[in-house]
């Protein structure tokens, strides 16, 4: 009778303790989960949970940011990094007043699609294809230190082309500050602009955000025109962190890496830059390969040193200031030198914990755990000597997370408009 009294009184206590607004969306997936038909495996049971939850309740995110079409591409990376975001959806300043979402919003700005963009201007045009004006422009502006970013693998010896007058240079020329927002349109996620009505389904959100490779879903209210969310990979991450106890989290996420076919990958197909390459290399394979990281190598070896991302490609624009004492950037070199900035000026940042790493045999739960206190977007897996031999990100968790039924989006996408030929996603 005293055991069943305690059981009692603390699943009292566990119901009044607050509770985030992610656990409660636990809460409902233990609910729907307890309904399910017994013969569904757990992976079906997941699938008709999140089916069945609107992503209208889905936690709302901060206040949202948005750019409009006119600013400057230095006025929308200032604003990117003062607001501390990396992407932000762009008005266009001609819409009239009563224009639904679609007419309201032009796309989404990332940082890294801004960074990669300015640098591609300086390309030397393909014998196949007519010169640039602008990129011609671009390239007398910043004094011909262009060729370092071609379209070629980059080596050690190029790494001294990219200095810290380079990034100066480029920031400071008219062609950075005169560049419209609107002018970038068609390129780099900005079509097609995909949205979620509040009225779709967990599932949906989650299979656009794993399957079919989105960062972000921003979520319309068709009532007023304008985005009522933006969910990102990370957001799911944290609601799947905060869902820890829950009987339909624990099925799943006491699951080893192994055995959910983490990481997906061998240690041959990762994408690696070496230390002594320019860090310039590190943003073409991620460009050329759509992928948001790449681990940086020691030289001649197999152990990661650190991690350079999209989202650091910020650095590149808002502090060129911190690489003028460095002969050349390297990607070592990159690493270092924000390492010391973000110690003066921002010591929570991800960047500073450096390379975060585990073994095969830790389990999902664990992992989605370090990922959402971290706030990093990608964990390397090691063997037991310290060598890479996979990585994992947020989107590689989600998709093991639910599965796509068969015919499930149907006409889904019709209507969304087609890429622009010269969209380089």
């Amino acid at each position: 009778m005293a055991s069943l009294q305690l059981r009692r009184e603390s699943s009292m206590d566990q119901q009044e303790s607050p509770r985030s607004p992610e656990a409660k969306l636990g809460m409902k997936v233990e609910d729907l989960w307890g309904v399910q038909e017994p013969k569904l495996s757990p992976n079906e049971k997941l699938n008709a949970c999140f089916e069945s939850i609107p992503v209208s309740a889905f936690p709302l995110a901060p206040q949202g940011i948005e750019i409009k079409s006119d600013a400057s591409l230095a006025e929308a990376v200032q604003i990117l990094a003062q607001n501390k975001i990396l992407s932000a959806p762009v008005v266009d300043v001609n819409a009239p007043d009563d224009a639904t979402w679609i007419d309201r919003y032009i796309g989404i700005v990332e940082f890294a699609g801004i960074a990669i963009w300015i640098l591609q201007q300086s390309e030397p045009p393909s014998p196949r294809s007519p010169s640039s004006p602008s990129g011609t422009y671009f390239a007398v502006s910043i004094n011909g230190m262009t060729s370092a970013v071609g379209l070629g693998t980059l080596g050690p010896e190029d790494a001294s082309i990219t200095s810290g007058d380079f990034f100066e240079a480029l920031t400071s020329s008219k062609f950075y500050k005169n560049t419209k927002v609107h002018d970038i349109s068609g390129t780099f996620r900005w079509a097609p602009f995909l949205a979620l009505q509040k009225s779709n389904s967990f599932l949906t959100m989650l299979l656009l955000l794993s399957k079919y490779k989105m960062k972000s879903v921003p979520v319309v209210d068709l009532g007023d025109g304008k985005i009522n969310n933006i969910i990102t990979q990370s957001a799911v991450i944290h609601m799947l962190a905060e869902c820890t106890g829950f009987h339909w989290f624990e099925s799943w996420g006491t699951k080893k890496l192994l055995e959910i076919g983490l990481p997906t990958m061998s240690p041959k197909e990762i994408i690696k830059v070496h230390e002594d390459q320019p860090v310039l290399q590190a943003f073409k394979l991620m460009r050329k390969n759509r992928i948001g990281g790449v681990p940086v190598v020691e030289s001649g070896g197999k152990k990661a040193i650190g991690n350079i991302s999209l989202r650091d490609v910020q650095f590149l624009l808002t502090a060129p200031e911190i690489y003028r004492d460095y002969r050349s950037i390297t990607a070592k070199n990159f690493l270092i030198a924000v390492k010391n900035y973000l110690e003066k000026h921002d010591k929570r940042s991800p960047m500073l914990s450096g390379t975060v790493t585990c073994k095969r045999d830790k389990t999902i739960k664990e992992l989605i755990q370090t990922l959402d206190s971290e706030k990093i977007h990608r964990m390397y897996v090691v063997d037991d000597d310290g060598n890479l031999e996979g990585v994992i990100t947020l989107r590689d968790i989600i998709s093991r997370l639910v599965h796509e039924p068969h015919g499930y989006f149907g006409d889904f996408f019709d209507g969304v408009l087609p890429l622009p030929e010269n969209c380089r996603v």
